[in-house]
């Protein structure tokens, strides 16, 4: 488990060590509180569900450093606020 972090795929994946530690702590926080996997393995160690998760392009850090799945739909706020008339 712990192979895949001295990899620098898994560090290149997700832009540097720093943004690496970064989405791992934020995941495992997630799956302490209740957190569904998003893989599916055979394991109960959320280490390595984390690492599988981010090895199969599961999880990401946006810009602002939130934690986001892929197929999440990003938070546009005002960006869509459309009417009528604007069509």
């Amino acid at each position: 488990m712990l192979e895949e972090l001295k990899e620098e795929a898994i560090v290149n994946k997700v832009g540097g060590r720093f943004k690496l530690s970064t989405l791992i702590q934020k995941r495992l926080v997630q799956l302490n509180r209740g957190g569904r996997p998003l893989v599916d393995i055979n394991t109960e160690d959320k280490m390595e569900i984390v690492i599988q998760e981010i090895l199969q392009d599961k999880i990401f850090l946006t810009t602002t450093g939130e934690l986001k799945t892929y197929g999440e739909t990003p938070d546009l706020g005002d960006l869509l606020d459309l009417d009528s008339g604007d069509v």
